[in-house]
Parts: structure tokens; C-alpha cells; sequence
């Protein structure tokens, strides 16, 4: 039985410990290349916006209100295509992987496609972004086989981020004030039609202003009033003490003509259509509407400028707390701390074998 099972162990236990451990030996003791890790930290800026004003909301509906947000938006794009591709428009990130002097294994494309998703599923391993716990400070991680490509890749990761952060600020306040403005717009128009609705009506009906025209008529008929008593006061004197006077037909035509002249002016006021009380009432509704309109556009105005204030204001910023790192010694791989861990796993998948083979090979006997 003994013998049995060291014909059995010894060729499991080269398979399963000598050789990967072997293996992991050479690997990562003479050929696994050096990874260095360049790190930088930064945190999206947004300026506390206390009160709960229109523009604050409206300024939080462009998905850009809260530092939360900002950071999601941070790492989601460095986690992106675009990322990837906008940083590697002149080749240095996919050199700084694909060059002759890094070990083939560790090389993209030796051991598979080299197409630009094949890229990104590769780079995906070697740039980290994660929030710290309980704060809005964000963590950069590049790893590359050079130090000195580890800095520059990061460095433009931080500038592409706070391109990103500055375009969507600026996109933001862009919004804002688009609708402020829009708003602005809206309201001229609104004014501009309501004040030719008015010069229509007044070249019409040759009205400038009823109620100017109504107390000048009101103050004519006053004054043809105050001749037609007088008028009448000297006929009446006339015609009691000195009936055969001469000026008397002449006073009884001026009479007439008073009378008549303050019947003609009291028509122009109330007694038609086109009478001036007839053209109050659309006029006032045309004078409203334009005061309407005045104000609504001067309370646009107000807003505009508002809105333009509360953008200057709201202007987020990426803020670099720590620039890139230039690494000074590899970190990546745990040389030895791998090649005991391949002999660690070599060795419980060697027992665990071993166990089910001895359990085969009783039942078998």
C-alpha cells in the first residue's frame, strides 16, 4: 500500500508543488518585470449653496450640484474609452506597455489580440480610482513597468479630469444662463408686441392718450360753460331792461352756437362708438399690457443678471492635494510573497488530491 502510494504522490507532487513553484521561482525571481505605482490625490471643489433659491435648483438639475456627484463623474470618464484614447493620442500609453525591454509575459498583445478594447480591458487593471472613505479626496493609481511613465500617465489622467470638471461647470453655467436668457428674450418680445398693439390702436383711431384728451375736453366744455352763462346772464339783462337793443339777436346766435358747441364736445366724450369713453376701456387694456410687459421683462433682466452672479459663483475646480509621485522602487510583484504563495497552493492542492486518490483507489481494492 505504501509503495503504491509514493508511485502515486511523487508525479502528483512534481505537478502540483515542484514544478509551479519552480516556475514561480524563475518567474518572478528573474523575469517578472518591476511595476512602479504612481499616485495622485484631488478632490472636486463645488461652493456651498446654502440657500434653496430657483437658480441653486436649477443649477443642481444639470447633474453638477454636489461633490458626490462630481466625483462620480470623475471616475466614471477615467474609467472610460475616451479617457484612454484622448490620453494616448500620441502613443505613450500604449509604448509604456508594449515596448521591447518589458518581459513578454507581461507585454500587451503577446499573448493575445492588440485591438483598442483588448487595450482597454488591459489598461483597466493598471489605473485605480477609488474615493477615501468619508471624504471627496480621490486617489489615482497608475501602475507601468518605467517610473517615470507611471508620473506622466497620471499627470494626464489629473489633467483630463479637471478638463472634464471644468467643461461641465462650464456646460452648467452655459445652461443656466441659456434659460435666463431665453427668458429674457421671451419677455422683450412680449413687450415689443404689446407696445405696437398700442401704436396700432393709437394711429387708428387717432387717440394718443384718451385721458389727457378727456380732461382737455372736460376743461373745454368748462370754459364753453362758463361763456354760455355769461352769455346768457347778458341776453337776459338785455331783454328785461332793454329789449330793443341791437346786441341782442347777435347774443341769442352766440347762445345757440355755445350750446351747441358744448352738445358736440360731450358727444366726442361719451355719446358714440368712437366717442373717447368708448376708447378708454381698450386703450387702459392695451396700457396694461404693456406695463405687463415692462415689468416681466425687467424682472427677466433681474434674473439674467442673477443667474449670471450665481454662475460666476458656482464655478467647480479640481484641486490637486498631492501631484503625481515619481516612484522610487518597484512595489509590484511580491516577489517572495508570491513564490510562497504558489508553494502554499501547490501544496493544499497536492494533499487535496492526494486524499481523493487514496479514497479512489480503497474503494477500488
Amino acid at each position: 500500500m505504501i509503495e503504491r502510494m509514493k508511485k502515486l504522490v511523487s508525479p502528483l507532487a512534481l505537478v502540483t508543488v515542484v514544478i509551479p513553484t519552480l516556475v514561480a521561482l524563475v518567474y518572478f525571481g528573474l523575469l517578472a518585470e518591476d511595476v512602479y505605482i504612481s499616485e495622485s490625490r484631488v478632490v472636486v471643489r463645488n461652493p456651498d449653496t446654502k440657500s434653496a433659491s430657483a437658480l441653486n435648483i436649477a443649477l443642481d438639475q444639470t447633474g453638477f450640484g454636489t461633490a458626490n456627484e462630481s466625483n462620480a463623474a470623475v471616475v466614471s470618464y477615467l474609467q472610460s474609452r475616451q479617457a484612454i484614447a484622448e490620453g494616448n493620442e500620441d502613443g505613450l500609453i500604449t509604448q509604456a506597455y508594449t515596448g521591447d525591454d518589458v518581459f513578454w509575459f507581461d507585454r500587451f498583445g503577446s499573448l493575445g489580440g492588440t485591438s483598442a478594447e483588448e487595450f482597454y480591458d488591459y489598461f483597466a487593471d493598471k489605473l485605480t480610482v477609488t474615493e477615501g472613505a468619508g471624504s471627496e479626496v480621490m486617489t489615482i493609481s497608475v501602475r507601468a513597468f518605467d517610473p517615470e511613465e507611471a508620473q506622466e500617465i497620471n499627470r494626464r489622467m489629473v489633467r483630463q479630469a479637471e478638463t472634464l470638471v471644468n467643461s461641465l461647470s462650464t456646460r452648467a453655467q452655459s445652461d443656466l444662463i441659456e434659460v435666463a436668457q431665453g427668458e429674457v428674450d421671451e419677455a422683450a418680445d412680449a413687450a415689443r408686441l404689446a407696445a405696437l398693439e398700442l401704436a396700432g390702436f393709437r394711429d387708428t383711431s387717432g387717440i394718443v392718450d384718451p385721458a389727457q384728451q378727456s380732461e382737455a375736453g372736460l376743461q373745454m366744455i368748462s370754459k364753453l360753460q362758463d361763456e354760455l352763462i355769461a352769455a346768457q346772464t347778458r341776453l337776459r339783462q338785455l331783454q328785461t331792461y332793454t329789449p330793443q337793443a341791437s346786441q341782442i339777436p347777435f347774443l341769442q346766435v352766440q347762445v345757440s352756437e355755445l350750446q351747441s358747441e358744448i352738445a358736440r364736445e360731450r358727444s366726442a366724450l361719451t355719446g358714440s362708438r368712437s366717442s373717447l369713453s368708448a376708447s378708454m376701456a381698450k386703450y387702459q387694456e392695451l396700457q396694461i399690457n404693456v406695463e405687463f410687459a415692462e415689468k416681466q421683462l425687467a424682472a427677466a433682466r433681474a434674473g439674467l443678471q442673477e443667474a449670471r452672479a450665481e454662475a460666476r459663483r458656482q464655478q467647480a475646480y479640481l484641486e490637486l492635494i498631492s501631484a503625481p509621485s515619481l516612484p522610487d522602487y518597484a512595489v509590484e510583484p511580491r516577489r517572495i510573497r508570491s513564490i510562497f504563495a504558489t508553494l502554499a497552493l501547490g501544496l493544499l492542492a497536492w494533499g487535496v488530491l492526494t486524499m481523493l486518490l487514496i479514497g479512489v483507489r480503497e474503494h477500488r481494492d
